[in-house]
């Protein structure tokens, strides 16, 4: 979409990487290097730096029990130094594309990307501050047209029908559906790169059948697991109580055959 918008515009792209910028001095002078008619890409903008706390805070609290991981120790310790090198926050990257200085250059486009709009600051993502939201969900039936009329050049193909159906029943992203519709071979023509398509979709289909059909035998399972360990428990707690109850029982007889041989 990015490229789209650049070769429409005939604007240049620069990828900003936050991480690499240790501060607001430095944040300035790059954004000061790019050119007038630029689209300037933040992309992920939810794992750069310290810009969700939220998100920061969860990880932390799931990471908790990967002490004893290297692996995993030693990412979140490359992580840290990351985070230490760079002094660029969120308030200082807000302040900033809301300056006079931004403002006066109109014909600058910041792009941030993410996978998690939800765990975004909400200062980020108000209305006044980013202009337009655009969600890129899986692939439908319109989108995958515009594809094969940009890719094979077709307008329509008996296949058409059948690859609606099945992306109507699938999720495909329209990365994965691109990639299937390009030739492979210098003799592919359409028909070859479409039915490679419905091969993929159908794929992902039997793919995803299957893992819900292991996800639903593990709930079985855990379902059975927690039945027995429950049964086992009532059965316990009901063998203590007749325990309690023999010898209580137990307890009075003795009790009462005491008071009769006083008695007596």
């Amino acid at each position: 979409m990015i490229a789209a918008m650049a070769n429409l515009l005939e604007y240049d792209v620069y990828d900003l990487e936050l991480i690499a910028v240790k501060d607001y001095t430095e944040l300035r002078k790059l954004l000061n290097d790019t050119s007038n008619k630029s689209i300037i890409v933040i992309e992920d903008i939810d794992c750069s730096l310290d810009l969700t706390g939220q998100r920061k805070k969860e990880e932390e609290k799931d990471g908790e029990g990967d002490g004893k991981d290297p692996v995993s120790k030693k990412k979140k310790e490359d992580e840290e130094k990351s985070n230490e090198s760079s002094k660029v926050t969120l308030s200082g990257l807000l302040n900033f594309i809301n300056g006079l200085w931004f403002a006066c250059r109109s014909k600058k486009i910041i792009v941030f990307t993410t996978n998690y709009v939800e765990k975004l600051d909400p200062a980020m993502i108000r209305r006044g501050r980013m202009d337009k939201h655009i969600e890129l969900s899986y692939c439908c039936f319109e989108a995958f047209k515009v594809l094969a009329r940009n890719y094979l050049d077709l307008e329509s193909h008996h296949q058409y029908e059948t690859i609606g159906k099945l992306l109507e029943e699938t999720k495909m992203s329209l990365a994965d559906v691109a990639e299937n519709l390009m030739p492979k071979f210098g003799d592919e023509d359409a028909d070859a790169c479409l039915a490679n398509l419905i091969k993929a979709i159908e794929k992902a289909k039997e793919e995803v059948k299957v893992k819900a059909e292991e996800e639903e035998e593990e709930e079985r399972v855990k379902a059975e697991e927690e039945k027995k360990v429950k049964a086992e428990k009532e059965e316990k707690e009901q063998k203590s109580d007749e325990a309690v109850k023999e010898k209580k029982t137990a307890g009075e007889e003795v009790k009462e055959n005491g008071l009769k041989e006083n008695g007596d």
